[in-house]
């Protein structure tokens, strides 16, 4: 098992590097980047100012175009541009936002603590819920309470997130005023004392938060009940029974471990999901999170800041697959890596 994970975390820096390489390349050869971005707002003020064009209609000249170009480091080929990032990236540099005129690191990382709560909240709560849930489905197949919940259920996983996110903004926020519109916490929130900071934070992350772990709590709460059932269909769960186990028993000692195989195998996908963020609902809340700094990201044309985070993207996603390898190992006994 261990030469398994030690083959796989070497196959963790050549996928890097192929992300990376591809995702530098649509950057750099995407229209609207950096520099056509200053030479347009140039342009803008020089109309603005009702000023002559210098050259061709453009507002910048040969040698101000030039020294853009090596600001931004498009004066040299693409390899060799890519080769100088990751130079900087060994050091732990991800170079400069052209939008906000800081080091990426730096911008990330005022984004990561959003996105990270969120994440990591969504995730406890989808699975606190869904396998009690799940479980709950199993043992009452074909009950008023598995079809009922069912019905909620497949609700629930038909709308996507941003669309009801959409839909709560309006109706509770705007319309009915019980949840904040948008923003992680309120702007007097430090001025707070501890127990309003608290009731603070909740109102603002409980429909970011039900928009988050909608489609993974019905995912969940599904693939727990359908493993289970499966596993109390098995000759070893009748067996126990017809020895005189009881039903419960029978689940909870037998039926439930295995059934938490498929829950372990996605469990670090689920993880990668949370934790990275959703662009489309940071959005609709103006959460200043990972998700949020992307679009903007691509939207302002930054390339800096959109390798970076996919970087972190790919790299959460790959030590996520790795956690889930190493959590279905530990729940399955029979699986030995080879």
């Amino acid at each position: 098992m261990r030469a398994y994970f030690l083959r796989r975390l070497l196959l963790v820096l050549p996928t890097l590097f192929g992300i990376s390489l591809v995702v530098f390349l649509i950057t750099r050869f995407a229209p609207g980047g950096p520099v056509e971005q200053a030479i347009m707002r140039a342009q803008s003020a020089e109309s603005s100012t009702g000023g002559g064009a210098r050259r061709g209609g453009g507002a910048l000249s040969d040698d101000q175009l030039a020294q853009l170009k090596a600001y931004f480091g498009y004066d040299k080929p693409p390899l060799v541009a890519y080769g100088q990032w990751l130079g900087r990236l060994a050091h732990g540099d991800l170079g400069d936002s052209f939008r906000y005129g800081q080091p990426v690191t730096q911008v990330i990382g005022d984004a990561m603590p959003v996105t990270l709560t969120y994440g990591i909240l969504s995730l406890i709560l989808t699975y606190s819920i869904s396998i009690p849930l799940g479980i709950l489905k199993g043992m009452k197949h074909r009950t008023m309470i598995d079809t009922t919940s069912s019905i909620l259920i497949f609700i629930g996983y038909a709308i996507p997130g941003y669309a009801l996110g959409a839909l709560l903004v309006v109706y509770l926020s705007a319309h009915l005023g019980w949840f904040p519109m948008g923003g992680f916490v309120s702007e007097n929130w430090h001025d707070l004392p501890t127990g309003q900071r608290i009731a603070d934070f909740v109102r603002h992350a409980v429909l970011p938060l039900t928009c988050y772990s909608l489609s993974g709590f019905a995912f969940v709460t599904l693939l727990t009940k359908n493993q289970l059932l499966d596993n109390l269909a098995a000759d070893y769960v009748r067996t126990a029974v017809a020895k005189g186990v009881s039903f419960r028993q029978a689940v909870f000692g037998h039926a439930f471990r295995n059934s938490l195989i498929p829950l372990v195998t996605d469990f670090g996908q689920q993880i990668a999901v949370v934790v990275v963020g959703s662009v489309l609902i940071e959005t609709i809340f103006d959460l200043n999170g990972m998700g949020l700094l992307f679009y903007s990201a691509v939207v302002d044309r930054d390339p800096m800041i959109v390798m970076g985070v996919l970087l972190i993207d790919s790299l959460l996603l790959l030590g996520c697959n790795l956690l889930s390898d190493a959590l279905m190992a530990m729940v399955d006994p029979r699986i030995r890596f080879k």
